[in-house]
């Protein structure tokens, strides 16, 4: 008997290592994404990169999802307002926030626009007090002012010199991006709340929709131009491997791993742009970039796991309830 526990014990924690490994694989492919896109921008119109990488890959989603009977069987049945819940999800979460990230790396450094787009998890806790009625504890406040003192020792630099070099227009595209991007977290939160539908079948169905209006916002306001061997590759790198393989990797490893483990493996990802944006773009932040950015990090990690492991508590007391009665 004995034996036999320790055999499972060991097997339990070869699958908890494969997990964190995978994640954390995720993480490095959705870094990546910034300097790829970075760099595919000088050929590729904003707009229809974004479109052509989520909409292959929400084909790559749907076909797994179709493939899969018990995923098939998750979809039938569905009211009205879950799809008006999900369509809402993939316009804001897609159409707007991808749009605007896209954008927003035209005009904007890889670093300077992730640093913005950290913020998300700020946003949606000061947003939760008045839409859910949550107010932050004093710890999470205090991390919240030490990020927006670290936001501000970043841009310092700039404001001394007038925006040197940085666009006003790509500060406003990423700030649009920045809050977009945490209204589809709080939309995200409340669908995947009632833990009725599978993850893929939820960023498949709603990457779908949103790749559509995406598509359609391009041919409206973009120049149709033709494509190199070299965009194509990097388009079909994005949706293949960044997008369709990273979320199903994901949505893999959140089977094994606790939403604070997963919070806290996604909070490297600002870190690993940096590195990658200093070896393959150039940029180089100075001191008080430096400061500001570890400030930053250190703060979204710790609001994340905060917010997490409050989450997590909360679920758990939720089942305890249902089990008793």
């Amino acid at each position: 008997m004995m034996e036999i526990e320790i055999e499972a014990s060991r097997s339990e924690k070869k699958t908890r290592i494969i997990a964190v490994l995978e994640a954390l694989f995720v993480t490095v492919l959705w870094s990546s994404s910034f300097v790829i896109i970075k760099i595919g921008l000088q050929d590729i119109p904003p707009l229809m990169f974004a479109g052509f990488r989520y909409s292959i890959a929400s084909v790559i989603l749907l076909a797994l999802i179709f493939a899969q009977p018990k995923m098939q069987l998750s979809l039938r049945g569905r009211s009205r307002k879950w799809w008006s819940m999900l369509t809402l999800y993939g316009c804001i979460y897609i159409t707007a926030t991808q749009g605007t990230q896209f954008l927003g790396l035209y005009y904007l450094p890889a670093i300077t626009l992730s640093l913005l787009l950290n913020l998300t998890p700020m946003i949606v806790l000061l947003s939760a007090i008045p839409m859910l009625g949550e107010r932050p504890s004093r710890n999470e406040t205090v991390l919240v002012a030490v990020g927006i003192f670290g936001v501000l020792l970043y841009f310092s630099s700039e404001i001394q010199i007038g925006f040197l070099g940085v666009s006003i227009l790509g500060l406003l595209i990423g700030l649009a991006s920045l809050l977009a991007n945490s209204a589809s977290a709080l939309i995200g939160r409340a669908i995947n709340r009632t833990l009725d539908t599978p993850p893929l079948v939820v960023t498949g169905i709603m990457m779908s929709i949103g790749s559509i209006f995406l598509m359609l916002l391009s041919l409206t306001i973009e120049t149709i131009t033709p494509l190199s061997l070299t965009s194509w590759i990097y388009i079909l790198w994005l949706a293949v491997v960044n997008t369709a393989l990273a979320f199903t990797l994901w949505n893999r490893a959140m089977r094994v791993l606790r939403a604070v483990d997963m919070a806290l493996i996604n909070s490297t990802m600002m870190p690993q742009i940096v590195i990658l944006s200093i070896v393959f773009l150039g940029e180089f932040p100075e001191l008080l970039d430096w400061l500001g950015l570890i400030l930053l990090a250190i703060s979204v990690a710790a609001v994340q796991y905060i917010q997490t492991r409050r989450l997590n508590n909360s679920n758990k007391a939720n089942k305890r309830k249902a089990n008793l009665s």
